[in-house]
């Protein structure tokens, strides 16, 4: 069922996706067009990626193999992301013709600078081109996800009772280290979900570096590309929760740092590489700690099977919440700041909100999830002995099998 929903939804998603960069030949209706388009996208993406989230748990029943996977899938999707973010931001950034000196871009006026030379068709046709090289990736990826990837058959018990959806979406929602799980790195997502959705703003009108800010989130996505192996190492040498806060934590100072210094293009970019490290955390460390908390379901429910996905699914809906909430404060703030759109320049009051949108907030709503983390209680002990207990139920599930293949032989 995981692996036909992957099927199913790919072809849907690539679609949507790049009609979501196509501009529409009428006037009357864009906005219609671009939501239902949106949401169809963000239906299928989902699609996708609960049973891919979900093949972490039947790839391997050991959580070294696990985790081991878990880092390996999130150095690809931060990799996915550089790569995405490499078109994007070059194929696209090429078409703007705003100044970039640092005192027009700070000044009070407001007035539209004329930027006649770079034609509309120019920036549609430029979105198009890179909408489509970024389906073409979608494509690619998703097939290599189909025929590569091969899940082990799950383990059921016998006495396994069946329940209805609802029954076990009660248990699930009723776990209480599941629920701390999601909902501390709720507000550790939305942190970085704020901060990633507002940092292009605040580099180019806040920092005026227009010019470079393509090649600052690039820094940042390849330095978290490159240390999420540092962080699987120091999980492993030190526990899932101490790399959580630490890892979490680390994004603070640089968070505050970059709205007070005065604007500098290295000073940014040695800023993006620190902030990188955090993000490698954030990518990895939720889904490195999920299964765990599934392990510890089916620790204190040894007789329900095959609910995994709902664990999934819904930490998944929960970082579509967080994603649009953070969507929604962002544009609301700026909204109400006063910002211009496609403007070369901002008043200060936009400004002022950019800094409190990716240093402020963030810094308080990580404060928030690490506290609520802090009552997670799956410590590398726990996880142990979780571990421990589902080796005892899976080899005496093999010797059971094996003596009722021997009786069936016999008689």
């Amino acid at each position: 069922m995981g692996v036909s929903g992957i099927v199913f939804s790919t072809p849907f998603a690539v679609l949507t996706y790049f009609l979501m960069w196509y501009v529409p030949p009428f006037e009357q209706g864009k906005v219609v067009w671009y939501l239902v388009f949106y949401c169809v996208f963000q239906s299928m993406v989902t699609c996708f990626h609960v049973p891919y989230s979900a093949l972490t748990m039947f790839i391997s029943p050991d959580q070294k193999e696990r985790d081991s996977a878990t880092a390996y899938r999130m150095t690809v999707e931060v990799l996915g992301t550089v790569l995405g973010t490499a078109i994007q931001g070059q194929i696209v950034g090429g078409t703007s013709d705003c100044p970039t000196v640092p005192d027009v871009m700070n000044s009070t006026n407001i007035s539209r600078i004329n930027t006649s030379s770079v034609s509309l068709e120019e920036t549609k046709q430029a979105y198009l081109v890179a909408s489509g090289v970024i389906c073409i990736i979608y494509i690619i990826c998703a097939t290599v996800l189909f025929l590569g990837v091969k899940e082990q058959k799950e383990h059921r018990r016998n006495n396994s009772d069946p329940l209805t959806f609802l029954q076990g979406l009660w248990l699930v929602m009723s776990h209480g280290p599941y629920i701390k799980l999601v909902i501390g790195f709720l507000f550790t997502s939305l942190a970085f979900m704020l901060l990633e959705g507002n940092f292009a703003l605040f580099l180019i009108y806040s920092l005026g570096h227009r010019k470079d800010f393509q090649n600052i989130l690039l820094v940042i996505m390849l330095s978290g590309c490159l240390t999420i192996p540092f962080w699987q190492w120091f999980l492993s040498r030190f526990g899932k929760k101490t790399a959580a806060n630490f890892g979490i934590l680390w994004a603070v100072p640089f968070m505050t740092l970059m709205v007070c210094i005065k604007s500098n293009l290295i000073i940014s970019y040695l800023v993006a590489v620190a902030a990188g490290v955090s993000v490698a955390a954030a990518f990895l460390l939720p889904w490195s700690m999920l299964p765990d908390a599934v392990d510890d379901f089916r620790v204190k429910n040894p007789d329900i099977n095959g609910h995994e996905a709902l664990f999934y699914s819904f930490y998944v809906f929960f970082i579509k919440f967080a994603s649009g909430i953070s969507l929604g404060i962002s544009t609301l703030s700026l909204k109400f700041a006063g910002y211009v759109i496609g403007s070369c320049t901002q008043p200060e009051a936009v400004s002022f909100t950019l800094n409190v949108l990716v240093s402020a907030v963030p810094v308080c709503l990580i404060a928030v999830g690490l506290l609520i983390l802090k009552t997670y209680p799956i410590d590398e002990e726990r996880r142990q002995s979780n571990q421990t207990f589902l080796k005892k139920i899976i080899e005496s599930e093999a010797d059971s099998e094996s003596e009722t293949s021997a009786l069936g032989s016999t008689v």
